[in-house]
Parts: structure tokens; sequence; C-alpha cells
């Protein structure tokens, strides 16, 4: 997932979205209070960037008319096709299992002043029966040397319960119920950014002057990436449901 949020802040394109019509979406906007470092080991500067964006739509039926029972979106996210719709496995250069049900991530390289950069991903996908989540693990760059120097910068690891610090985190958590006669898909992406502050002009500015700009660059990251992740879900939903009835008897 986060895979596909930088491509849509940096350039290449989306997969393209079919001509179905899809249900209308309720988008709910929750913005997150930022804390500041108050760490008195250090007098290193930190920027703490924070985001997060809720939407549910509403899950078209799709029954298998030969045994009378619905294709359960719970027994999608379980499929390899669903765990790569998850990954967005379109919006990548490549991928590959390195532990049970974590992935490495390459994203197709970028141009970020005058570099070429490759940020990599290590994404953990855990499907269980009512929600399935993807959590950022760790993040890193290749390229030159001067590229690969700033991964010391820039903390991209999840926060684990016995830790102390604080880590960069991304969390998209997808999770589905039934209300009254219909069933809903519900969104809730969590972004975290830690960034140290070492280079002038920016240690001679104030902390707030980086976070403020950079949670409304992540906001609208998130707002413009969870519909398009819906509309996405549904499509691979509905061609997985297509592929199990050619398999019936």
């Amino acid at each position: 997932m986060l895979a596909q949020m930088q491509l849509q802040c940096c350039g290449p394109k989306l997969p393209a979205t079919s001509s179905r019509n899809f249900p209308s979406t309720r988008k709910v906007v929750d913005i997150i209070q930022v804390s500041k470092d108050d760490s008195t080991k250090s007098n290193v500067k930190r920027a703490l960037l924070a985001a997060r964006k809720k939407d549910r739509i509403e899950l078209p039926f799709r029954e298998n008319a030969r045994v009378g029972e619905m294709y359960h979106i719970s027994q999608f996210f379980k499929h390899p096709m669903g765990v790569e719709a998850m990954l967005n496995i379109n919006a990548l250069e490549n991928y590959v299992l390195i532990d049970v049900n974590t992935y490495r991530c390459k994203l197709p390289p970028i141009q970020l002043l005058n570099f070429e950069v490759a940020p990599v991903l290590d994404l953990e996908v855990s499907p269980a029966s009512e929600w399935c989540t993807v959590e950022l693990l760790s993040c890193k760059f290749e390229g030159s040397e001067i590229v690969q120097n700033q991964n010391k910068y820039f903390s991209g690891w999840l926060e684990h319960k016995s830790s102390c610090r604080t880590k960069s985190t991304m969390k998209n958590f997808i999770s589905w119920d039934k209300t009254g006669s219909g069933s809903f898909l519900d969104v809730d992406v969590k972004l975290n950014i830690n960034l140290e502050i070492y280079n002038q002009p920016f240690t001679l500015l104030p902390v707030s002057a980086i976070e403020s700009p950079g949670n409304v660059v992540l906001q609208a990251l998130l707002d413009r990436f969870v519909p398009l992740l819906l509309q996405q879900l549904l499509q691979d939903y509905d061609a997985w449901v297509k592929q199990q009835s050619k398999y019936l008897p």
C-alpha cells in the first residue's frame, strides 16, 4: 500500500480503474495531533509527521449460484490474489517473500533532488477472518552512496511493544461487517514518519516549520490514495470471484 502512495506522489500511473460503476464511498477524515519529541538526551531535531484516513464502501453481493453461498471477501484476502492486491504489485518493480507473510517490495526508481532513489519496503500482510492488515516493518533507499547514507536519518521501522523510542510506521487496517441487508468494507490507514533534521538551512528553522507543511502533504496523499485503494480492491475481488467460478464443477 505504501508503494501505491509513493507512486501517486511522484508520478507513475496507477492501474486504470474499470468502467464498472462502484458504490459511492463515505469519507471520514481523522486528523492526528502530532506530539514533539521531548527527548533530552540529544540535541538532534526530529520532525514527527502524521496522517490518517478512514473510508467505507458497500461490498457487492457475489454469490456462487451453483452452491448458493456467497464468496466472502475474507477468502479473497487469504488467497494469493488477495495478497497481491494488498501489496499492489502493479505499482512495484519487483517483490519477494522473505518470511512468513512478509514481503520485500521494491518501487521503481524516482527522481528526488537530482538523485535517483529506489525505495525498498518490507511489508507484513496479516489476513484474518474479520480483518486484514498491512504493516511497514522497514524502509530504506537504494541508489548512489549519498542516497544510501540518508537511510540513517530516516526512521522507517515499526515500533515494537518493548521499544521506548518513537519510530515511523505505516499501518493499513481493513475490516468488513454486515449492517442490515448490506456488507461493508472499512479501511483505516495510518502513516507516521520520523525525520531527523541534520542539514542547513532546515536546522535553522523551528521544527513546526517542517511538520506543518509535511502533515498537509501526507494528509493530501492519503485523501487521494484511500478511495483509489478501495476501488482497486473491489476490482481485484471481482476478478477473483470470476476465476473461482470457472473451476467449480
